[in-house]
């Protein structure tokens, strides 16, 4: 592998800043593509194949040199943790290894949020889960039933940054795509009073958001009766309108519209009994008042409107400038802001179309994952893409072929710009959290090597059976290799008493050290794959005439996909 010195330190007066030019977006794209082409055998390899494929013996001589004995203490503060500013090396490292590691940090955008920084180092929650591990005391506790830790981390965030949006737009319509239990949904609706449609493609989800609206309202409803007796919620705010509809990435904007247009709202109230007097709200479609985004832990909600604190409206001021123009447009359809967090794969990309395309559209925040599932020239049908529920109609197909990646044509043209399902899926991948287990050491660790031995003898017996789809096995760090074999055997149909030559485990087990170090130099590259796929889109955004940025709005720590894109 040859590293292209020149690249960290030029790529340094980049990444620092999240609104670039377009003559910088141009620069940095070049570095990448060029950074990620030189070790693309590194990020499209599977640590499954470790022993099957030999894969230590394909960096470096060197390398394996210096790497082999690391602790895995040593392996976060020397390789994955770019603000480690003590360093002491155990031997010299190769200037090539050094430029490597320099380089990969230098050229992904910094993922830590600022109000984060100088946190408690080894903290692994933000402040807000302080006095209670699972109940944020910035969020008002009717927004936390049924809600993990995380995604009241993300919903906090993320509504503040919509109505902050919908406020400079003058726009208080927004559409949640990919809403699932409607968690954000109810937070923007009932929480900061915005009129809300969210749309998910999973009916017995959108059942789900549609019986928790009904919990709230009861609680709502409750509330008001103990305040001043009355049992009627005032007509001043409605509650989120559920559409079940898969939204097709090949569709106009247009068809969009109409989906949004024609959808029949589902709102049933609660399916089950919510409290003691076994009251449903079926029919009841109006809230009492709004609830603060940052009440503590009283038992009590709110009654006031919102009131945002310096710190968020800060927040908020530096991120929000996902703002079009106004623009006339044909039809009644009534303008909105589109907001998608976590929408999987090719969703994300077809937001920012919509955005980019539809007159309805006054802004947009998007925060992606899944970016294995994006659609590529290469891989038009990524495993686990969405397919829609039925074929689109021919009106539904877009005149010409759009993938996820590259979306922008200057990317496009870039040589070596291609990214593969594995580097895409590598992206994914918190490199945060295997700091953390790193430092630990924690038995998860083993995890990857016990998967890479298996693989070794599936093939022995099965040379055609190459990365079988074992999935999870639970708790697998505890078990012995042995165990875990025989669990894994099972799945994909094998005798689970298969003959493993002892000697041989042993032999593979030794190298559990060397299989982590392969894993972590992998690792590091997938802030860099996800930089590229995220700033294709800033660029994309550009060449049509809308100047954009990226914020690190979660904690990186707890919710690892936590850039949101504004335009």
């Amino acid at each position: 592998m040859s590293v292209p010195h020149q690249l960290s330190a030029a790529a340094a007066q980049h990444v620092g800043h999240f609104r670039l030019s377009s003559d910088q977006q141009r620069q940095l794209a070049k570095r990448l593509t060029a950074f990620l082409s030189s070790y693309s055998r590194l990020s499209d390899s599977y640590i499954i194949e470790f022993f099957t494929e030999d894969l230590w013996h394909t960096l470096p001589s060197q390398w394996q040199l210096v790497l082999q004995d690391l602790s895995y203490p040593h392996i976060a503060d020397l390789l994955l943790d770019a603000t480690n500013g003590d360093r002491r090396y155990p031997s010299v490292w190769p200037l090539s290894l050094l430029a490597f590691r320099a380089t990969a940090h230098a050229l992904a955008f910094p993922r830590e949020c600022r109000q984060e920084r100088g946190r408690v180092s080894g903290s692994v929650k933000p402040e807000e889960f302080t006095e209670n591990q699972s109940q944020s005391s910035l969020l008002g506790h009717i927004f936390r039933k049924h809600v993990k830790p995380k995604k009241q981390h993300e919903i906090r965030k993320l509504g503040m940054l919509v109505k902050q949006l919908c406020d400079q737009t003058e726009c208080h319509r927004v559409v949640d795509v990919g809403s699932g239990q409607g968690h954000l949904s109810r937070f923007l609706s009932f929480g900061l009073g915005l009129s809300v449609t969210a749309i998910e493609a999973d009916h017995t989800l959108v059942a789900m958001a549609s019986r928790f609206d009904g919990q709230l309202m009861w609680v709502l409803e409750k509330e008001k009766q103990k305040k001043n007796g009355s049992s009627l919620l005032p007509a001043s705010q409605s509650s989120p309108c559920h559409v079940a509809g898969w939204v097709n990435p090949k569709a106009s904007w247009e068809a969009f519209i109409k989906q949004l247009s024609a959808a029949d709202c589902v709102s049933e109230g609660p399916s089950t009994p919510c409290g003691p007097s076994k009251k449903k709200l079926r029919g009841s479609t109006r809230r009492e008042h709004v609830v603060s985004a940052h009440s503590s832990t009283d038992s009590e909600p709110r009654s006031q409107d919102i009131e945002m604190t310096s710190q968020h409206r800060e927040s908020a001021e530096n991120s929000c400038r996902c703002v079009k123009p106004v623009r006339e447009a044909g039809g009644h359809h009534p303008d909105f802001v589109l907001t998608g967090l976590h929408a999987c794969g090719d969703l994300s990309t077809t937001l920012l179309r919509h955005f980019v395309h539809c007159p309805h559209v006054r802004g947009i925040t998007s925060v992606a994952c899944c970016y294995m599932k994006i659609t590529t020239k290469e891989n038009p049908a990524p495993p686990g893409l969405v397919e829609p529920p039925t074929p689109p109609g021919p009106a539904q197909e877009l005149a010409q072929a759009e993938f996820g990646y590259p979306m922008s044509s200057w990317v496009r043209g870039v040589p070596g710009h291609q990214l593969s399902y594995k580097a895409r899926e590598g992206a994914c991948h918190a490199v945060e959290d295997y700091v953390r287990r790193l430092r630990e050491e924690s038995e998860l660790l083993r995890t990857h090597c016990y998967r890479a031995m298996l693989e070794t003898f599936i093939r022995d017996v099965r040379p055609d059976l190459r990365r079988a789809g074992i999935q999870t096995i639970k708790k697998s760090h505890l078990l012995t290799f042995t165990e875990y074999a025989r669990l894994g055997l099972a799945r994909i149909g094998l005798p689970p008493d298969l003959p493993l030559d002892p000697e041989r485990v042993e032999a593979m087990l030794k190298q559990q050290g060397r299989v982590v170090v392969y894993f972590s130099l992998a690792l590091l590259l997938a802030p860099v794959v996800e930089t590229l796929v995220l700033l294709d889109r800033m660029m994309y955004l550009q060449e049509n005439g809308v100047d954009s940025q990226l914020v690190p709005l979660f904690d990186p720590n707890f919710s690892p996909r936590n850039f949101v894109s504004l335009p």
